[in-house]
């Protein structure tokens, strides 16, 4: 069966109405794909004070989902195939509901678990939902991936800032304060639910489709540095950039607000890029942009984290919600069909994740070994290097099909 089989890709719902609910579907799943892991962070004080655990085990609890983006990603698109794009993703906000209700039990092993669980949920959203976007708008792939973006950046920033004020308003403890992300996720399974009567013909049996050289392209492994690369400064900074602010007098509740306005920042560029970037044949200028604003605001903070805090958190914020949707976006741009797109994605997060993994608990331990930020702040500088090498690679006009792929 070829990947462009029609009765693979023919919609069997009303184009407007299915077409409407699909875009309020895959806006509410990816509101929910970073919460989860985002709202750690803000938390990791009291955490530590009533757990005891290390910087670097705290550390841990952001690092585990970016762990499990990286293994569950491999096996996304296949479970994509084999029992629909809708269920995959209706499964994907279970396992994200599933998890966060684990976290909540008293033994510490089921905070890590549920983290754990969460991010398998996490990793099969932000997989297939690139896959849903390049197969159900393909006309439309720029303003739909700026929805996507745009939805990642918005779960974020919200986790960011109202999970320590909520948890203050409601005397909660910080059981309490990651339990407040319940409610967003059981909306997005319940807004998914109609997918699964007004979606896509699935083939019988899960039947396959020709593979692609995927693993053997240079073009997918550009596509998946960055994406690793710039996910581990993000994650890196969802973690830690609170307690950075906080050792340098910044209040809990403002470094969670300062941490949410990065990623309200972010929403801006997650709007324009994917536009910009659907409408040109190379998307090297963009990186070049990307790159830029993530130095000067990694060096500000490194500099003078206190006094700029507000300038290098927008600045930095720009860059990170810039390379994001990039990221993202490259996934649809650098392939010609749905299932390359799902496969590109696929491979890109497995690899990408598994080095954003290093990020947090990474900058944990240094800080834990030199007892300040300079160091772990110098190094996400150096970081940038490699990041604009395949960022430049990446953005050139050609996709993994193509020979020279």
């Amino acid at each position: 069966m070829s990947a462009e089989d029609p009765a693979r890709l023919r919609p069997v719902r009303p184009a407007a109405v299915g077409g409407a609910v699909a875009v309020v579907g895959i806006a509410l799943v990816a509101l929910n794909l970073r919460p989860a892991v985002v709202a750690v962070g803000p938390l990791a004080d009291d955490l530590r004070d009533d757990t005891g655990l290390s910087s670097s085990a705290v550390g841990l609890l952001t690092t585990l989902p970016l762990v499990c983006f990286g293994a569950f990603s491999i096996g996304a698109p296949r479970l994509g195939r084999r029992i629909g794009l809708e269920r995959a993703l209706l499964l994907a906000v279970g396992l994200i509901v599933g998890g966060v209700l684990l976290r909540l039990a008293p033994p510490m092993a089921a905070l890590f678990a549920g983290s754990a669980i969460a991010g398998a949920g996490i990793a099969i959203g932000n997989v297939l939902l690139p896959a849903v976007i390049k197969r159900d708008f393909p006309d439309r792939t720029g303003p739909l991936m700026a929805v996507y973006a745009v939805a990642l950046n918005a779960g974020a920033a919200i986790a960011a800032g109202l999970t320590v004020p909520i948890q203050h308003a409601f005397d909660l403890s910080w059981r309490g304060g990651l339990a407040i992300w319940l409610a967003p996720a059981a909306l997005a399974a319940v807004a998914w639910l109609p997918l699964l009567r007004i979606g896509h013909a699935r083939p019988a049996g899960g039947a396959s489709v020709p593979g692609i050289a995927i693993w053997r392209s240079r073009l997918a492994w550009a596509v998946a540095t960055f994406m690793g690369l710039q996910s581990l400064a993000f994650y890196a900074m969802a973690a830690w950039l609170p307690t950075i602010l906080q050792d340098d007098g910044v209040s809990p509740a403002a470094s969670g607000l300062l941490l949410s306005l990065m990623s309200v920042a972010g929403t801006a560029a997650a709007i324009v890029v994917p536009l910009r970037a659907a409408r040109t044949r190379g998307q090297r200028p963009i990186v070049l942009g990307t790159v830029a604003l993530l130095v000067v605001g990694t060096v500000g903070l490194l500099v003078a984290p206190g006094p700029g805090a507000i300038a290098w958190v927008l600045v930095l914020g720009s860059g990170m919600g810039a390379a994001l949707s990039l990221a993202l976006t490259l996934f649809a741009l650098r392939t010609r069909s749905a299932h390359a797109a799902g496969e590109l994605s696929g491979m890109a997060q497995a690899v990408g994740y598994l080095i954003a993994a290093a990020g947090p608990t990474g900058l944990g331990a240094v800080h834990d070994a030199t007892g300040g930020w300079t160091v772990p702040l110098a190094l996400l500088v150096l970081l940038l290097v490699p990041l604009l090498a395949s960022g430049w690679i990446a953005g050139a006009d050609r996709a993994v099909e193509d020979p020279r792929g």
